[in-house]
């Protein structure tokens, strides 16, 4: 069933899409009227758009913010096709064939309880998995735009080096912000030259890297697979499960 258009939604206008990744596009939205969305780092929004011909909205899915609190756009991470079920497959069609300048809307205010605060977390792990790298990019602009003397260590599965998301980014972050970032691809090809990390994030990655993970709040984000075998690093590693906070997508 779609999603019913209500005046209280608020409206945004695609303004850029960028071509990330071979999976991966980034779309940017700006708000109609002007104002900011209020939210904190690690939040999501409600999105759709409207069917041009028919003036139907689609169904309103859940996507984490990769902008900073207070920006003027609105950045998400769009997996090109996602291949699950059919109302989701015409949702992410939507945006890949909507042009700069369509209008879509968001329900309701941010939400979300896989929130960052920086006056508690001081030293911290992020686990990311694909496009689940989104709220922790949010997190990590939000941590340089305000100078937080923030210790992060960021490990991030990908299943090709070339899914790698704002990779000059991250190695920008490296430099600004002293950021221990551990890429590892989980399928690499013969003939790819890759010389990072392979294999799954797992308990000895985790300790080879980040060896006082013990002394840091865990922050995990990505598909259910990737978040179920992240708990399970954790929990083999001692971990206490009031360090851990979890978001899943797909």
């Amino acid at each position: 069933m779609p999603t019913v258009l209500s005046s209280a939604d608020k409206q945004f206008q695609l303004v850029e899409k960028i071509d990330e990744t071979p999976e991966v596009e980034v779309v940017r939205f700006k708000s109609t009227d002007g104002q900011k969305l209020q939210f904190y780092p690690g939040m999501f929004v409600m999105i759709y758009g409207v069917d041009k011909t028919s003036g139907k909205p689609a169904l309103a899915k859940a996507f984490s913010i990769a902008s900073i609190p207070d920006s003027d756009e609105l950045e998400l991470f769009i997996v090109k096709n996602p291949g699950h079920t059919a109302a989701s497959a015409g949702h992410i069609s939507y945006f890949m064939d909507a042009q700069v300048g369509s209008a879509f809307y968001i329900r309701g205010d941010p939400q979300g309880q896989f929130r960052f605060d920086p006056s508690v977390n001081t030293k911290v792990l992020f686990l990311a998995g694909g496009t689940g790298l989104a709220p922790f990019m949010s997190m990590l602009r939000f941590i340089r735009e305000k100078d937080f003397p923030i210790d992060v260590c960021l490990l991030y599965s990908i299943k090709y080096p070339t899914e790698v998301i704002c990779r000059q980014e991250l190695d920008d972050m490296g430099k600004a912000l002293d950021l221990k970032t551990v890429i590892t691809v989980t399928r690499p090809q013969e003939g790819e030259q890759w010389t990072g990390e392979t294999g799954h994030i797992d308990a000895s990655m985790i300790r080879k890297h980040v060896p006082d993970f013990m002394n840091r709040a865990v922050y995990v984000c990505g598909p259910l697979a990737f978040v179920t075998a992240m708990r399970d690093a954790l929990k083999a590693l001692e971990v206490p499960n009031e360090n851990i906070k979890v978001d899943v997508w797909g």
